[in-house]
């Protein structure tokens, strides 16, 4: 079996380099005041990395301006200064979040390996739910709620990724390259076994007792599981 170098720990979102982009309802004196400044742009990240926690742990409707301008460490007219509300910064997050959560099924080769390459999008999955836990949690939250900021991204942006990764796959089991599965259950299955640990870590973890790492053991377990399942 390949060694498997997991990709480096991050800890914060604001630590991964990556700025949301600007959502629909943020303010407009804001989009007349480029570029920023190194403080605008602090606070902004500030701000959003606020936001994080506080959606991740109340969900949207939970979540106060209050809660996330306090969390910042800001005043709430500062706050109202760089986001015109609780839902820019919502769709702020979740608009990044999506193009996080893409970029590993978009990195899936056709021309590579087939079990080689549905195995590394189940690694790359993975490891965004240990690096990435709370923006998880964000998504998960925004779909119970029946995704009423991400509708649109679902049913173009997602739905048009999966049916093409899929045809792909499709073509994979035709040629006798994977067992003959059924490709959008596949990556179905593949969410589901992966973000679980970022959704439910708490639940994970007092079941497996102290001095054990999920994720380690996770990753294991999925890769005999998927390399089993898709053996022609």
């Amino acid at each position: 079996m390949p060694v498997q170098t997991p990709l480096p720990k991050v800890s914060s979102y604001a630590e991964t380099g990556l700025v949301p982009r600007r959502a629909k309802g943020s303010d407009r004196r804001m989009r007349q005041q480029k570029p920023r400044t190194r403080i605008q742009r602090q606070n902004r990240e500030t701000i959003l990395e606020a936001a994080l926690e506080v959606f991740s742990q109340h969900g949207f409707r939970g979540a106060t301006l209050d809660m996330i301008a306090a969390q910042a460490g800001l005043s709430k007219p500062n706050l109202l200064y760089y986001f015109a509300s609780k839902e820019a910064i919502h769709v702020s997050l979740l608009s990044q979040l999506m193009d996080t959560w893409l970029d590993p099924l978009r990195a899936l080769d056709a021309q590579g390996d087939p079990v080689a390459e549905l195995r590394a999008y189940m690694r790359r999955k993975l490891e965004l739910s240990r690096d990435f836990s709370r923006e998880s949690r964000l998504f998960a939250n925004e779909i119970v709620q029946g995704a009423p900021h991400m509708q649109a991204a679902l049913a173009t942006d997602l739905k048009t990724l999966v049916d093409e990764k899929s045809t792909v796959i499709r073509g994979w089991a035709a040629a006798g390259r994977i067992a003959d599965v059924d490709p959008h259950h596949l990556i179905f299955s593949i969410w589901a076994l992966t973000q679980h640990y970022a959704d439910f870590d708490v639940q994970i973890r007092a079941v497996l007792g102290e001095g054990r790492d999920p994720m380690a053991e996770a990753e294991r377990f999925l890769d005999t599981l998927f390399t089993r399942l898709l053996a022609p």
